[in-house]
């Protein structure tokens, strides 16, 4: 349905073209938009139109037309005057808002169809049909991109996304969800994930600056055909989880470069508390104080350097190493050796995991 704000800057643009005014009303004679006072005095001439079988009439001097779409009856329009000259100008404003009406509902089915595509609700035959029918592209490299706002339903992030994209007719913006905002867009045949890249941090500085919404942006990977798009948005989806689990401090994530934690995403619960029991030999990381894990962030921050680390701690060499040894003896890993470093660094990414899923049943 066209918003009352079109409606009224359509019949305004009319009016200062042809000079005539006009009003919008809906079949229970409410006045929708209007470009004179006192429309609401026709409410009983509007319903009586409505039961009609005319298509336009002249009531009190005002010419009344029907605004149908595909034979549904949505609303009268009143043109001031009884003239011919009145007629005409109400046919071409009756046929205005009756293309504003296909336009519209055009726009609506192109974005129910573009949810149902993304949330797998389509048959593979519907998907190609409806897509003919909505004059949509099947065979056209697209990505997905997911927008996560922080508050629910931030109509200024929505509209800032759309204005930054509605030239481009073959892009689609829409939503699935209370705080996610979802971009399907268009990717040309040289474009690449770099240029991705670009255009989620173009979406980040825009939404930070206009919009002043702290969002965090992520996208799966490049498809060819129209069936793919939904495993696109899964990728963003999964792309957004991940971060938050594992790259908190990272507003743009892509799919393709979530290294390890895609691995670790995907694991089975069971299988990450026997790994974890069996690394630690029961011991949970919350038991190690607050000097222990800052220390091991630090030295895997530093590749493992234990002068650097010793250095940025501001604590002696040995104080260090002393440390370690001491981590060492109460989980049976040397951090200075690489193969006990890599495994106590994938088993504190575990933990992050199993602990991020245990706060998703709550």
């Amino acid at each position: 349905m066209i918003s009352n704000q079109i409606l009224q800057s359509t019949i305004d643009g009319l009016k200062s073209i042809a000079r005539v005014d006009l009003c919008v009303i809906d079949t229970e004679g409410k006045v929708l938009a209007a470009t004179f006072a006192g429309a609401e005095e026709y409410e009983d001439a509007v319903l009586a139109f409505v039961g009609s079988p005319a298509d336009s009439q002249v009531i009190q001097g005002f010419q009344f037309f029907k605004v149908s779409d595909d034979n549904q009856l949505e609303y009268i329009l009143i043109v001031k005057g009884s003239s011919d000259d009145m007629y005409m100008v109400g046919k071409l404003a009756a046929f205005q808002i009756q293309s504003l009406l296909v336009a519209y509902k055009e726009r609506f089915d192109k974005d129910n169809f573009i949810k149902n595509l993304l949330l797998d609700n389509l048959l593979l035959v519907d998907v190609y049909n409806r897509a003919k029918k909505l004059h949509i592209d099947t065979n056209v490299r697209r990505v997905v991109f997911i927008i996560e706002t922080k508050h629910e339903k931030d109509n200024n992030a929505l509209e800032t996304v759309r204005n930054l994209f509605s030239s481009k007719s073959k892009d689609f913006i829409t939503a699935v969800d209370e705080k996610n905002i979802i971009l399907v867009k268009e990717v040309k045949m040289n474009e690449k994930y770099s240029d991705l890249n670009k255009t989620a941090r173009v979406i980040l500085d825009m939404l930070n600056t206009e919009a002043m919404s702290a969002v965090t942006v992520a996208y799966g990977t490049i498809v060819n055909e129209i069936k793919e798009v939904s495993r696109s948005y899964k990728e963003a989806k999964m792309a957004l989880d991940v971060g938050k689990i594992f790259y908190s401090g990272e507003h743009v994530i892509a799919y393709n470069s979530l290294g390890i934690g895609r691995l670790i995403y995907q694991l089975p619960i069971p299988l990450c508390k026997m790994f974890i029991k069996e690394i630690f030999d029961g011991k949970s990381l919350d038991e190690f104080d607050e000097e222990t894990l800052s220390t091991i962030s630090k030295f895997f921050e530093n590749n493992l350097n234990v002068s650097e680390t010793s250095r940025q701690l501001f604590i002696h060499r040995n104080t260090l190493v002393y440390r370690l040894d001491k981590l060492q003896k109460s989980t049976g890993l040397d951090l200075r050796v690489f193969e006990d470093a890599i495994t106590f660094k994938i088993a504190m990414m575990v933990v992050k995991y199993m602990k991020y899923m245990e706060n998703l049943d709550y």
